[in-house]
Parts: structure tokens; sequence; C-alpha cells
């Protein structure tokens, strides 16, 4: 199995920035995707970036140019670098880690338990 554990949020002005961590451990070979979703109250968790082994990135309409998404395959880390931060960011956000569990080609997704960030002034 895989553990997330994140790491980094907190309280920012708008306009601030914040960097998310997120360590992966145990099975951490099978990961071949990771990314950051989040969930504001009383709204549907949505898709923030992923980024693949490979290093294809995608990132949500409201962050492009703002987030970015980065890995570091060999500390088994994924960073979340939030720029220009909006009170609409403001939102638990947790690490997911997409893993291969058999030849097949099954996925398997885990999730952190989420770090919250809330941009106020």
């Amino acid at each position: 199995q895989v553990q997330l554990v994140e790491s980094g949020g907190g309280l920012v002005q708008p306009g601030g920035s914040l960097r998310l961590s997120c360590e992966a451990s145990g099975r951490t070979f099978n990961i071949n995707s990771m990314g950051w979703y989040r969930q504001a109250p009383e709204k549907q968790r949505e898709l923030v970036a992923s980024i693949t082994n490979g290093g294809k990135t995608t990132y949500a309409d409201s962050v492009k140019g703002r987030f970015s998404i980065s890995r570091d395959h060999a500390k088994n880390m994924v960073y979340l670098q939030m720029n220009n931060l909006k009170p609409e960011d403001t939102a638990v956000y947790h690490c997911n880690a997409e893993a291969i569990v058999n030849v097949e080609g099954a996925k398997r997704t885990h999730w952190g338990q989420g770090t919250q960030v809330t941009v106020s002034s």
C-alpha cells in the first residue's frame, strides 16, 4: 500500500503564496502519477493539478498560470507551488497517487488526509 502525508497549508492573504508538500511511503515503486485535489465546504472535490511519472502535467483552468506541480522521485515527494492566491482557492487540499497493482494494469488511487489552505484578508 501507499501512505501519503501532506504539509504546508496555512493562512495567507490574497496575492500571497504557499508551497504544499506530499510525502509518499510504502510501495511507492508502483506509483505512475500523483496529483492534488481540493474540496471547499459544500462544494465537490476537484482536480487541481496532476503529474505523471514522465512529467506530463494537467491543471484546472482556474489555477493555470498560478499553480505549479512538481515531483522529486528520489525523495518520494510531490509539491504544489501556489502563487497569487485568491479567496476562492480556500479549501482542503488532498494529495493523491495512482498506483498500478498488478501485471494486468489494474489501478488503485491513494489519498492523503489533506491540509487546509485559507486565503483571506
